[in-house]
């Protein structure tokens, strides 16, 4: 069963009587160039785990349990369910379990269903809607030892998780992204490629995860916080951006103050900080925050 063929996802949604959730974003994959590229990306081999997000009709799914000792799928669509047992029937190392990856304890997951592997990747096509809340998961989760997570995303949050500072996409994800990992564009995903297509393309990214992040903040929390409150108004100033967040317990000249004692100029915006910088930054206003 090629399940990168038209005729197979239109074959399967006929006989499941299944109708794409919206609500879900459920564009499935039809090109298999790309499923290559994924499974090149997460650098699987025969002593590897894999874990996905969002199997769908198992077109990844299949492709990862090719080329890894164990695939584990999380879909939380239970309608899914019995087209997966069909689609997956042939792979004696592929498990379902039908749960939402955000509640779910996923570090004990992986050590129930993987403590044989030596190493264990994460792969998902991410619904656009819910991709930065389950990113922000998978970096976050201190007990989650995986050695990379290719995803493949909209086109335009995929340039914001790979971008620099000074460029027109870097954000508040960016920093989080390049703290916990190293971020690469694998490769461009026409909409073409979906089935529906959705409404703009989309990217593969790869997360290579980092031992440990490249700066040592004195709190993590406030790290975060101070540049959130940076890029919370992006057409603002850094000094005005972080008087806006209202975090801070001390007024606008001594934020200035701060910012200035750093050799940031008066008019810099968040954008320009590199994270390193940030991190200066928050270390000199960490006691500072409510």
């Amino acid at each position: 069963m090629d399940l990168t063929s038209p005729q197979t996802i239109r074959y399967i949604k006929n006989k499941y009587g299944f109708n794409m959730s919206k609500g879900l974003g459920q564009n499935f994959l039809c090109d298999p160039g790309v499923l290559d590229e994924i499974v090149a990306a997460a650098e699987l081999n025969k002593d590897c785990g894999a874990l996905e997000i969002g199997p769908g009709f198992g077109v990844l799914t299949s492709a990862l349990a090719k080329n890894a000792k164990k695939a584990l799928a999380i879909e939380i669509d239970a309608r899914l369910l019995p087209v997966l047992d069909e689609t997956l029937e042939e792979f004696e190392n592929v498990k379902i379990i039908n749960d939402d990856v955000l509640k779910v304890d996923l570090p004990k997951l992986i050590e129930e269903n993987f403590s044989d592997c030596t190493d264990v990747s994460i792969a998902a096509n991410l619904p656009y809607y819910i991709t930065t809340p389950i990113l922000t998961r998978l970096l976050e989760d201190k007990n989650l030892h995986v050695k990379n997570i290719v995803v493949m995303v909209q086109k335009e949050v995929a340039q914001r998780i790979c971008a620099g500072p000074k460029t027109k996409n870097y954000s508040s994800l960016s920093i989080l992204v390049s703290y916990y990992c190293v971020p690469e564009m694998v490769t461009i995903v026409p909409a073409s490629s979906f089935m529906p297509p959705p409404k703009v393309d989309s990217a593969v990214v790869k997360l290579s995860m980092r031992e440990k992040p490249p700066v040592s903040p004195i709190s993590e929390k406030a790290f975060f916080k101070t540049v959130h409150a940076a890029f919370g108004q992006r057409r603002k100033t850094l000094v005005n951006a972080l008087c806006g967040s209202g975090i801070y317990t001390i007024p606008k000249e001594e934020i200035k103050k701060v910012v200035l004692s750093l050799g940031f100029g008066e008019n810099a915006r968040g954008e320009e900080l590199s994270l390193e910088q940030f991190c200066a930054l928050s270390d000199a206003l960490c006691d500072k925050i409510r």
